[in-house]
């Protein structure tokens, strides 16, 4: 993977030192661009945003206190000062720049100056990374050995090498994170962050928040710059969950980000640059929706340059027996007990169809080593499985010790979906007749 050199703004209004500035900074590795005024630097701004920015505090048309309040949010600066002003840096200092140099500047004072300022940049971003976005892998490992689960695990060693776009395609529950987590972790990248959106469950200006970072003011609240998850995972991977479900607008900018690597925040006006890798998710038919008119055709050609396709559980019924093993070793709780499965409640297992996937096998287990209490064996009556192949009436029965409202009719019934469907957040949907998006969101507020 070939990093992209990182942009440097000098706001120098001396013409000589700001062209021996920007060759040193070229000498270095940086991509430096001059400019000899406040007007002239925020020209530059309209086209490109920094990685840093380097300003005298002395300029012909404005103070360089003054600049630095307006610039600080935009990247990190190091003030140029005199000898006789390092008060006045110090200052500067307190007020949000990073570094400051003493005029003449020497190459070592510079390297060292901007090194330090981008990687306090870069800790910063981590800092913010590990608090608000890192989502570590709580779930399965890939475990398998099961002919179809092998060519998905040679897939992803095929691909993860490669810079490709990857659609990961599957049923809710089967295990689509891990895959993007995997191609990650086997690639160039995967000493940056990836980092993930689920696509379902914020309206459309919060997820292009979210995706793309907002300017201070871009709407009600936003009281300061925030950066998106492209920016967040620089270098890295972003993984969109549930991609069949963005809006027609968020399509758009999505499709420019892949076609050109550019990007803008919500409320900006300057393009931005990206050196992610994206990975996409769906449990839907992307295809049908692209012939349907529901998904834009060209994003789709581009997300599926590459895809994967995770079988459901009951196709890889040979895995399902190490995997309740791992769930039942790394439980969270009772690890004072030791336990192990019955012959028949492992039969049991292997038998089930598994609407709700590895998901549901994980909740089973779980249940199972409660409700076994201080037993050793998990027995066929400490799981439960209800599985509509095995026959019985589909009717519908609820009962009240009262008339219940509509919402509390609405809560048991969406509870009931839940609990009949394994959680598999799809097939409540299609048992409500409403859409996935609008799904999603009902059981968040309810808290489910």
């Amino acid at each position: 993977m070939n990093q992209k050199p990182k942009h440097i703004l000098v706001v120098e209004d001396d013409k000589t030192l700001n062209r021996l500035l920007c060759e040193q900074l070229g000498r270095l590795g940086y991509d430096a661009h001059g400019a000899g005024s406040r007007a002239e630097a925020l020209q530059l701004l309209e086209d490109f945003e920094p990685s840093l920015l380097i300003l005298d505090m002395r300029l012909p048309d404005t103070k360089g206190m003054e600049f630095l309040l307006e610039l600080h949010e935009i990247c990190p600066i190091v003030v140029l000062t005199a000898y006789g002003s390092i008060s006045q840096a110090v200052k500067a200092v307190k007020a949000g720049a990073a570094e400051y140099l003493i005029k003449p500047v020497s190459q070592h004072s510079l390297e060292l100056a901007v090194k330090k300022a981008l990687e306090n940049a870069a800790l910063r971003r981590d800092a913010q990374y590990w608090q608000d976005q890192a989502r570590p892998a709580t779930g399965p490992k890939m475990i398998g050995n099961s002919k179809v689960f092998q060519q998905v695990l040679e897939l992803i060693d095929m691909v993860a090498p490669a810079d490709t776009t990857v659609l990961v395609q599957g049923e809710s529950g089967t295990g689509k994170e891990l895959v993007a987590q995997a191609i990650h972790s086997r690639s160039p990248r995967a000493e940056n962050h990836i980092v993930a959106i689920d696509c379902c469950t914020l309206q459309e200006n919060l997820f292009e928040s979210e995706l793309f970072g907002h300017e201070r003011g871009a709407f009600t609240g936003a009281d300061k710059k925030k950066e998106g998850l492209i920016e967040v995972a620089e270098n890295g991977t972003v993984f969109l969950d549930e991609i069949g479900e963005i809006t027609p607008s968020i399509q758009a900018k999505l499709l420019r980000v892949l076609e050109t690597g550019k990007f803008r925040r919500l409320g900006g006006t300057r393009d931005l640059t990206s050196n992610v890798r994206f990975v996409a998710a769906t449990n839907r038919s992307l295809k049908e929706m692209s012939d349907n008119g529901e998904f834009r055709s060209d994003l789709y050609y581009r997300l599926s340059a590459f895809c994967i396709d995770v079988p459901p559980l009951r196709d890889r019924r040979d895995d399902i027996k190490p995997i309740a093993q791992y769930f039942l070793e790394t439980r969270k709780f009772l690890r004072n007990v030791k336990k192990e499965f019955s012959p028949k409640t492992l039969k049991a297992l292997t038998g089930y169809s598994w609407p709700g996937n590895i998901r549901e096998l994980r909740n089973v287990i779980e249940r199972a080593i409660l409700v076994s209490g201080k037993s050793s064996r998990i027995n066929t009556e400490h799981i439960s499985l209800q599985d509509s192949s095995r026959g019985g009436s589909s009717a519908v029965d609820f009962s009240f010790d009262h008339e219940p409202t509509l919402e509390e009719f609405r809560n048991y019934y969406l509870e009931y979906l839940l609990k009949s469907h394994s959680g598999n957040r799809h097939e409540v949907a299609r048992a409500l007749g409403m859409s996935e998006r609008n799904t999603y969101r009902l059981i968040k507020k309810l808290g489910l």
